[in-house]
Formats: structure tokens, sequence, C-alpha cells
């Protein structure tokens, strides 16, 4: 049977209307503001940290004359004075970015007020050094006095290579940051899933008491930036702390600190994960397995775990990747044990060092990408574990095995209410140990270093900009990818742009931003220091997040509603303001909500990007404790957690009065 040959003339090609061409316009906008402020960043951040600073001694000659002002002698270059003098190492060539070399080094008996005079020169036409501010550059001989030579310097000359990682894995130092990082974030992910783990299982397998309770004490450490637990351990645990007997002499400064501090603000979000993943199971299963007479251990290990195995692997890398790359919480009480995210802090802010910053980010991405790339791959294999014909897994009363959960939930409460709760009375109690009484001194931040009142105003200025922007950015840009026919490339390039936010540390894209937007050459120069590169940090931050949450309420939307709008020649538009946004209203105030208050408590995105005029509240907690104000840094702290409460009863309260009128259609 011959095959039917095509029909012969013109390829015919879809004509593409102007809704679909508007929407494609807004996918490529939505896509270069991520390639701006996500991939070009990183890029810089990547070529600086190869970016390599050398002093060529070889390019310069310094000619000396004897006290009568005569040049007996020849030029002698700075290499041979270095040779005959044995003053700089191989390791002291490195210079540190913008360096400069003086040469009066070079010559011991130097001094200002001698009547030496002095000849400098480059030794070719490429050789450049500074006599004060003034530039020169070539061959010729510049004559000067001893006054004048103290000012001459040589700056390094830039080049591409590997030197700075060689020196970065050749200090111990620094090397040994990665193994601690590694050592902590492993810890801290064991304790931390094991917890949330009988914690989820508790609330979604028992009929205990007070369920409603505890899922909101477990809510509670997202409420607060991650520098509060690391005070409240200081008073609990430290040279004053109440409880210090109980750690046998051992310091709560370093990895125990470190550690217990990870385990409270990464519950949260290691329960809601496993949480939702024993949520789902099917209850065909569990009444198979008691036909089949299986005690409880067996059905928990062929069962229950089988089935809640993806949301371990997830609650896993997801704490993972926010132990090893927090920077709050060992910054306040590491002590002497050095991570790779205050290592960052230490070479930029301490040292000055930026392409050792640049290096030790890089050296962070590796283990943070990794844990992404393993958990989207993880995610791929997983299969539903809820079908159309499952049967929701409804607990029977065991009044034994509920008191049991009961004081499990009760003791993990305890932990979270008390890390608060000292913090809480750190903040309000006068001078500890010695005056306990009660006093709002602490409160009056305009006496503290930090920025003051201000700096609270500021971050609530900061978290309501990012929920509105961000709002508006995130769920445009995932109505586009989800509702726009055809482009499929520009689509898929669009959603791997979104997920490449999830996979990047704070530390790492604050350290990119000082790289992209404070080079004078960059036309958007002009909003760093500002309001407006805090935002748009933010925003990027916790982009992926907000997307998949806009994404997943997107796609419960029927395609039927862009068919009918079609055929009734409506729009794009229209349909989106009066259909889309009212049905999937619930998912953009849980975005505004969710932006605003990891706005109100993040650190490490911002804290290289905040100038004197837009210092934030969770950097003024950071200031105050690093100037030895603890008890006033606890109360910034508290204060963010007052805020956060605040907003998350307000949009409680606001969303039940918004989706009562724009979803009075599903009461219909």
């Amino acid at each position: 049977m011959s095959s039917v040959e095509s029909i012969p003339g013109p390829k015919i090609r879809k004509k593409v209307g102007t809704d679909a061409l508007i929407q494609r316009g807004f996918i490529v906008v939505i896509a270069l503001y991520l390639i701006i402020t996500l991939a070009f960043p990183l890029y810089a951040m990547l070529s600086k940290a190869f970016e390599v600073y050398n002093y060529d001694l070889s390019q310069f000659s310094v000619q000396a004359s004897d006290e009568e002002g005569n040049f007996t002698t020849g030029p002698v270059t700075l290499l041979d004075l270095n040779a005959e003098l044995g003053l700089l190492g191989d390791s002291d060539m490195a210079a540190k970015g913008d360096g400069r070399l003086s040469l009066t080094q070079f010559f011991p008996d130097f001094s200002f007020r001698s009547p030496v005079m002095y000849r400098v020169a480059g030794t070719d036409e490429k050789s450049v050094f500074l006599v004060g501010s003034e530039r020169h550059v070539g061959t010729e001989s510049v004559e000067v006095d001893s006054n004048t030579f103290r000012k001459v310097v040589v700056r390094p000359v830039k080049s591409r290579g590997m030197s700075n990682f060689t020196r970065y894995f050749s200090t111990p130092a620094l090397f040994r940051s990665i193994g601690n990082s590694v050592f902590i974030a492993t810890v801290s992910t064991i304790i931390t899933v094991t917890l949330a783990f009988w914690f989820a299982y508790a609330l979604s397998r028992s009929c205990m008491k007070y369920k409603g309770f505890f899922r909101l004490v477990a809510m509670a450490p997202i409420l607060v930036p991650s520098l509060l637990p690391g005070i409240a351990l200081v008073y609990l645990f430290g040279n004053q702390g109440i409880l210090k007997g109980l750690l046998m002499g051992q310091s709560i400064y370093g990895p125990i600190g470190i550690v217990i501090g990870s385990v409270f603000f990464t519950f949260p979000h290691a329960m809601l994960i496993i949480g939702t993943a024993l949520s789902i199971s099917d209850a065909r299963l569990y009444e198979a397995a008691v036909s089949l007479r299986a005690s409880r251990w067996r059905t928990f290990w062929t069962v229950t775990i089988p089935g809640a195995r993806y949301g371990l692997i997830s609650a896993a890398f997801v704490v993972f990747n926010l132990v090893i790359t927090d920077f709050g919480l060992p910054k306040v009480i590491g002590g002497q044990f050095n991570v790779l995210a205050v290592d960052i802090y230490k070479q930029v802010i301490g040292q000055q060092n930026f392409e050792m910053g640049a290096v030790v980010s890089v050296v962070l991405l590796l283990p943070a990408l990794l844990a992404f790339a393993i958990d989207r791959q993880v995610q791929k294999k997983q299969v539903a574990g809820l079908t159309a014909r499952s049967v929701v897994f409804e607990p029977k009363p065991d009044r034994k095995a509920d008191t049991g959960w009961l004081f499990y939930c009760s003791l993990v409460a305890v932990f979270i209410l008390g890390i608060i709760g000292i913090c809480q009375m750190a903040a309000l109690i006068k001078f500890w140990p010695y005056d306990m009484s009660l006093s709002l001194n602490n409160y009056a931040f305009d006496r503290m270093d930090g920025g003051g009142w201000a700096a609270y105003k500021n971050s609530i200025k900061l978290g309501l900009l990012t929920a509105f922007v961000g709002t508006v950015v995130v769920f445009l840009g995932a109505y586009m990818v989800e509702k726009t026919s055809d482009f499929t490339k520009g689509r898929s390039g669009f959603q791997m742009l979104a997920m490449m936010p999830m996979a990047i540390p704070g530390m790492v894209l604050g350290l990119a931003y000082i790289f992209f937007f404070n080079n004078p050459a960059n036309p958007l120069n002009f909003i760093y220091g500002t309001m407006a590169i805090l935002v748009v940090s933010t925003v990027t931050h916790f982009y992926t997040v907000s997307h998949l949450t806009a994404v997943t309420a997107l796609k419960q939307m029927d395609t039927e509603f862009e068919s009918v709008a079609s055929s009734l020649k409506q729009p794009f538009y229209k349909l989106f303001a009066r259909v889309t946004v009212p049905v999937c209203m619930p998912a953009i105030l849980n975005i505004s909500i969710y932006l605003f208050v990891n706005a109100m408590t993040t650190v490490s995105a911002v804290v290289f990007l905040y100038s004197t005029d837009t210092a934030l509240a969770s950097i003024a907690v950071l200031n105050m404790d690093d100037a030895g104000d603890i008890a006033p840094a606890a109360a910034m702290g508290m204060m963010i957690f007052y805020t956060n409460a605040a907003a998350r009863l307000l949009h409680a309260v606001g969303s039940r009065a918004i989706l009562k009128r724009s979803e009075a259609w599903r009461q219909r």
C-alpha cells in the first residue's frame, strides 16, 4: 500500500491573534525581569570569582639619588629590589581587588624628610603607576622628592584564572567551613525531619485534642527572623543563661546552638511538606493491611512510609537547603565555628575582599543547586497516591495512642513557644540577669545602633511593596504561561527561569546584586542603595514558591473558560479580570501574605544592599546584636513577630470578607 504524499504548495502558518501577541509580550517582559534581576547578577558574580589581581613588579623601575641629588646609579626594577630584600613572597603578589602597593617599602632607609630624589618609570608602554591622584602611563620617568615619593603607588594587574579558588582551598580556615556547613545542615535535617514527621503524623493519624492549636504553634517560627532563636538560646544557655547547666559544660556558641536554632526555624517547612504527603493517603491500603492481620509496625513500614517517601525526601532537601544557606543564626550564635554563609559576610564586609566573597558564594551555590536538582528529579518520579477511587483516611480514636501523641506535640509546642517566650521576656527585662524588673526601655530603638524605629517602618514599607509588586508580577507571569496557547519554547524557557530563584541562596543573590547594580556602567545603577533594589531582590528571592502557588491555582481552572471567551470575541483581559482573578483570589491572597512575611524576616538577601536610609528591622536585630545590645535586638525581633502575626490575622479576616464577595458564585 503506497503512502499518501503531502499536497505540494506553500506551508500555511497559523495566524497569531492580538490576544496571543499581547500574552506573549507579557511573557517576554517578565522573563526579561528575571534575566535582569537573576541571570545577569549571577553572571557578574561568577565573573568576579575568576578575576585575579596580581602585582607585576617587573613593570616598574626606580632610581634613587645620593644626598646631593645626583643619580650615580642606574634604575633597578622592583622585581630585582624585592629579590634583593626578600620583602614580598608569592602570596603577597595577590592583591585584593583594586589594592595599591607603596614603593617606599622597597627602601628600608626611606625618610620623607630626606634630600634624596627618586625617578619612577614603567618598563613598558602599558605600565601604570600613581603619584597621589595623578596617573602615569608608559616608560617616561617621573622625578619626585622624598615627601612626594611616599605617595607613589602601583596598582595590580587584572587577569582571569583559578587563583582565587586555589587560594580558597589552600586556606585551612576557609576550606574547613565547607565541612562545617555540610555537617550542620545534615545533622539539622535529620533531627528536623524526624521531629516534623512524628508531629505531622500525630495531626493526621490521631484523634488527639487541640489539633488546631498545635498547627498554629508549629507555624509560629515562620513569623520570626532566623536570628531570633539564636538570641533566645543565648539567654537560655549562654554565660548568664538560666539553663546553662543542662549543657554540662558545653558551649552554646557553636554547632550545638546552630543545630538547635536551625531545627526551630526549619520545623514548619518540613511539617507542612510531610503533613501534605500524609494527608492524601488511601484508606483502602490500611483496610487491606488490617484484613491481612499486619501489625501496626509492619503497616507503618509497608504502607505509611512508602506513601510519604516523596514528602520526606522533599522535606529533607528543603531543610538542608535552608540550613546550609542561612546567615543570621550562625552569625549570632556560631562563635568561632565558621560556615559558608558567614564567610561570605566576613570576606565582603570585614575584609572588603569581594573576589574571595564571590568564590565562597560559588562554593555555597553548589550544594544548594545539587539539593534543588535532586529534589526536582525525585518529584518527577512521584506518582499519584490518591486516585478518583481512593478513600480518604480517617483515624479512629485510640485513647492510649492519642494521649501519647498529645504529650509529644505538647513537648514540641513547649520548645517553640519557649524560644519565642524567652525572647519576649528578655525584651521586657531591664538588665538581665542583675535587674529583672519589667521595663519598655529596650523598645527605645532610637537610642540604639541599627536604625531605630525608622528601620521598623522601612521593613513594613518593604513588606507592603513586595507583597503588591510581587503578587502582580508573579500572578501575571503564571497566568500568561498557563493560559497562552502555543509558544511552547517561550513558555518552557520562562518556567526554567521561574524555578531558578529557589536554588539561589540569599547571600549569593545579595552579593551578585552588588557586582551588577553597583557598576556605574549599568543603566540600572540608580536603584542601588534605594528601597527599589530591596523590593526587587526580595521579590526575586521568593519568586519560585509564589509562582508555583499561582500555577497550581490556575491549573484548577478549566480551559473551556478561554474557549467560551474566544467564541464570544471577548479579549483575554476581561476574562482575566472578571473570572480568573475572582476564582484564584485565595491563591492571590496567599501569595501576598507569603511575600509580606518573608520581606519582614529576610536577612541574607538584603544584608549587602541596605543603606542608612533603607535600614530594615531584621538588619537592625543583627546590628544591635553585634553592638552588644542583645535585649533591644530581642525586642526588635519580637516587633517583627507581632507585625507578622497581626498581618496573618488581618489576612485571615480580610480574606474571609473578600472571598465572601468574590467567591459568591461557589455558593450557587
